[in-house]
This record gives C-alpha cells, sequence and structure tokens, in this order.
C-alpha cells in the first residue's frame, strides 16, 4: 500500500527513487488500484475473514507486479530499485502461497449465521 500512497503524497519524491516518469497520471492511477487493494485486505484481515477471494487477490496482485518490475527492471526500461519491489511482491505470494496451504485443512471455514426469527 505504501508504493500506492507514495506518488500520491509526493510525485517528486517518488520520480527521485525511481526515475522520471513521462506519464503522471498512470503513476497516480496505479496507486490508487494498488490502494485499493490493499485495503481490501486489510478489511478482510480485520474483519477475520479471508476466504479464497482475497488470498487469490493478494497473490495475483503481488504476482503481477512482481512480474511487471522483473521485465522491467531487468530490460532497463525502468529503475533498478524496482528489484527490491519485486523482492518484496514475491515474498508476498510465498506468504500468502503459505497461509493458504494447510494439509488436511481447509483453507477458509465459514461461519454462517443464523437469522434471528421474530
Amino acid at each position: 500500500m505504501l508504493t500506492g500512497v507514495w506518488p500520491l503524497i509526493s510525485i517528486g519524491t517518488f520520480q527521485a527513487v525511481t526515475g522520471p516518469k513521462i506519464d503522471l497520471w498512470l503513476v497516480k492511477t496505479a496507486g490508487v488500484l494498488i490502494i485499493t487493494v490493499g485495503v481490501t485486505l486489510l478489511i478482510g484481515a480485520r474483519r477475520r475473514r479471508i476466504g479464497p477471494e482475497l488470498m487469490f487477490l493478494g497473490a495475483a496482485s503481488a504476482a503481477g507486479l512482481a512480474g511487471i518490475d522483473l521485465v522491467y527492471a531487468l530490460s532497463g526500461r525502468i529503475s533498478d530499485i524496482y528489484l527490491l519491489d519485486a523482492a518484496v511482491e514475491i515474498l508476498l505470494v510465498l506468504l500468502w502461497g503459505a497461509a493458504g496451504w494447510k494439509p488436511g485443512k481447509p483453507v477458509h471455514k465459514s461461519r454462517r449465521r443464523t437469522p434471528l426469527l421474530h
């Protein structure tokens, strides 16, 4: 989430670390989407309801961001600092995978609530 908030708060410092950008609107759009994913995951964690949908969102978004970071940093199109971001994203993918893999146990137990009848 921090990488999403940063360009919205200070695009100047963001570019000082990550390199100059041509389309600032695109950087900010990506930031808003990253914040949205992060807040959604935090809401699920706060409610203690991390189902398969949130696990997929966490793992897939981290994998996608890592892939973009790796392809473009390794080709020289973006700054090497993005390799650090890719490492963090890969760690998140591994953590999501570990959280979802419980031998012999379901990933998510649904707590059904019985509606009150009056």
